[in-house]
C-alpha cells in the first residue's frame, strides 16, 4: 500500500514540476533576432559596360557591394544583353545611358576589357561619365576603363593607374601614372588588373561610405 501511495505522490509531483516549467517557459518573451543593417544599404550604383566588356571586372564589383546592400544598376549604350570579350559571359543592359540622369547614382564603375573603347565612340556614354566625374560622386576605372575617363577630357593633374597598356595615353592625357594596385584620387579610384579587384572593391566601398559621413 506504502509503495502504491508513494507511486501516486511522485506522478502528481512531476506532473506539478512538468506544469512549472510549461507555465514558465510560456511566459518568457520571445527574441527576435535583430536583422544587421548593410552599410550600403539604400545606396545606388551604376556600371557602365558595352559588348567586349571584362567578365571579373564587371560581374566581381557587383556581386562585392550587392553583398553590403547597394543597388547596382547595369547601363550601355542601348538596352539588351551584350557578351564578354575574354569568356561566354553574358550580361543583360538594364537602362540605356542617355536616359539615365547622375542623380540616381552615389557611384559609377568602369570596367575594362574591349568595352571601353566602345564607350568612348558613344557621345551619351563618354558625356554621362564626364558629368557623373564633376559632380563630384565617386568614380571607379579599371584596366581599360580610365579610357572612357580620358575621352571626357577629366584625367588631366590626375593621380591614377590602369593597364600598362594605357599608360601612355594617361600620360598624354596629362595624368600622373603611378603602377599601383589601387590609386585614390578625390573621387577617382582607379586600378590595374583583374588581381586588384579585392583593393578596387574595398577601396569603391570606403569612398561611398565616406560620403554618407560627409
Amino acid at each position: 500500500m506504502k509503495k502504491v501511495l508513494f507511486g501516486l505522490l511522485a506522478i502528481v509531483l512531476m506532473g506539478g514540476l512538468l506544469f512549472i516549467a510549461c507555465e514558465k517557459q510560456a511566459e518568457e518573451p520571445e527574441i527576435e533576432e535583430a536583422i544587421p543593417v548593410k552599410e550600403l544599404s539604400g545606396k545606388s550604383v551604376a556600371i557602365l559596360i558595352a559588348e567586349g566588356f571584362h567578365d571579373g571586372e564587371t560581374l566581381e564589383p557587383k556581386a562585392f557591394l550587392e553583398e553590403h546592400g547597394a543597388e547596382v544598376i547595369i547601363l550601355g549604350p542601348a538596352v539588351g544583353e551584350v557578351k564578354a570579350y575574354n569568356s561566354d559571359q553574358v550580361v543583360n543592359i538594364e537602362k540605356a545611358v542617355d536616359e539615365a540622369d547622375v542623380e540616381e547614382f552615389d557611384a559609377l564603375i568602369l570596367p575594362g576589357g574591349k568595352g571601353p573603347a566602345v564607350l568612348r565612340e558613344h557621345e551619351a556614354a563618354v558625356a554621362f561619365a564626364k558629368a557623373f566625374f564633376e559632380s563630384g560622386k565617386p568614380v571607379a576605372a579599371i584596366c581599360h576603363g580610365p579610357q572612357v575617363l580620358i575621352t571626357a577630357g577629366v584625367v588631366e593633374g590626375r593621380s591614377m593607374t590602369g593597364t600598362s597598356q594605357i599608360a601612355e595615353e594617361l600620360k598624354e592625357a596629362g595624368a600622373e601614372y603611378l603602377d599601383e594596385p589601387v590609386v585614390v584620387d578625390g573621387n577617382l579610384i582607379t586600378s590595374r588588373t583583374p588581381d586588384d579587384l579585392p583593393k578596387f572593391n574595398e577601396a569603391i566601398l570606403n569612398a561611398l561610405k565616406n560620403n554618407e559621413e560627409q
